[in-house]
């Protein structure tokens, strides 16, 4: 099951670049009026929460590096411009990391897993979990860049 579940995941990701691929860096960057956050925070978000909650709760190493985790973590808003290089970097992660989280998956990698209260009301015990969670966050901030896309 999981493995659909990581298309689904693959498949959301290449809908969001869909939905990017055609907007200039000052349109991804901007912060429309009444909202606290942009359409690549929102992208990178999703990247780097994929990567806490499969990689960080399972006790493994992440693949984006510290201040990638922290510029687009829980709780983070846009601090500044972000650059057309860190947006390619993105988005070449986006869907780098689905394949080795699948490449982790097979190899048994993910063989621990600290229990998670997340604030959508529920508790993630094991990776299959995480993964299947995962998605529900990232159709939530895929809608969001969908809506903020129309306001830019």
């Amino acid at each position: 099951m999981i493995s659909f579940h990581l298309h689904l995941l693959n498949q959301t990701r290449q809908n969001f670049l869909n939905l990017i691929q055609d907007l200039s860096v000052e349109q991804l960057n901007k912060i429309p009026d009444g909202h606290k956050n942009n359409i690549i925070w929102n992208f990178g978000h999703v990247v780097v929460t994929q990567q806490i909650l499969c990689y960080k709760l399972s006790g493994l190493a992440m693949y984006l590096d510290n201040e990638i985790i922290d510029k687009y973590r829980k709780g983070s808003n846009p601090s500044n411009q972000v650059t057309e290089e860190e947006i390619d970097m993105l988005k070449k992660a986006a869907l780098e990391l689905v394949e080795q989280t699948k490449l982790d998956y097979i190899e048994g990698k993910f063989k621990n897993f600290e229990k998670y209260p997340t604030s959508y009301g529920i508790e993630l015990t094991h990776i299959e979990e995480a993964v299947s969670f995962n998605n529900t966050h990232e159709g939530l901030h895929f809608g969001i860049a969908m809506s903020l896309k129309k306001l830019v």
